[in-house]
């Protein structure tokens, strides 16, 4: 018997790619990202699947959650849930199951099943069922977009009670 081995990427990249195998695995990852020497956000993960050797649609699946913390001076925004899938080419993540966005300087959390996040823009958007809790009042609705910091939010198909005040 005879075998060969070989050492072409290309080759074994074609491979995975037709068996829809990731290019790589990560558990329990722990991934800093900084910009100009300055830690802007942290990204942990028990279970992390890199398809990045897609040529199409490159992406990162989180298949058992994903916890991401934003970095904006003292304060963070942090964004949870039970599955992710993170597309590098638009720079689109989906967030799904149980997806809580916590911004603690604002006092405000939002609570949703399905959330997709443009981190080019920083816009959260869903048209799923969501609860916003903010100081000042709760907001249940179906649809909605806002900054990822959860200020300037527009809510659609909403219920609650809301304090507004009059402007002349």
């Amino acid at each position: 018997m005879l075998f060969s081995c070989s050492n072409n990427t290309k080759e074994v990249r074609d491979f995975l790619v037709s068996k829809n195998l990731p290019i790589g695995i990560a558990k329990n990852a722990f991934h800093v990202y900084k910009d100009s020497g300055r830690i802007t956000s942290k990204l942990i993960t028990p279970l992390l699947y890199d398809f990045s050797n897609r040529k199409q649609h490159p992406y990162n699946e989180f298949p058992e959650g994903i916890k991401i913390i934003n970095f904006d001076g003292i304060d963070s925004v942090t964004i949870t849930g039970n599955y992710a899938l993170s597309y590098s080419k638009t720079e689109i993540s989906e967030i799904r199951g149980n997806v809580v966005v916590v911004n603690p300087k604002e006092n405000s959390k939002l609570e949703t099943e399905q959330l997709f996040w443009d981190q080019n823009t920083k816009y959260f958007f869903s048209e799923k069922a969501f609860t916003l809790t903010t100081l000042k009042d709760t907001i249940y609705g179906v649809g909605f977009e806002c900054k990822e910091d959860l200020s300037k939010h527009l809510a659609k198909k909403t219920t609650g009670r809301l304090v507004t005040s009059e402007r002349e």
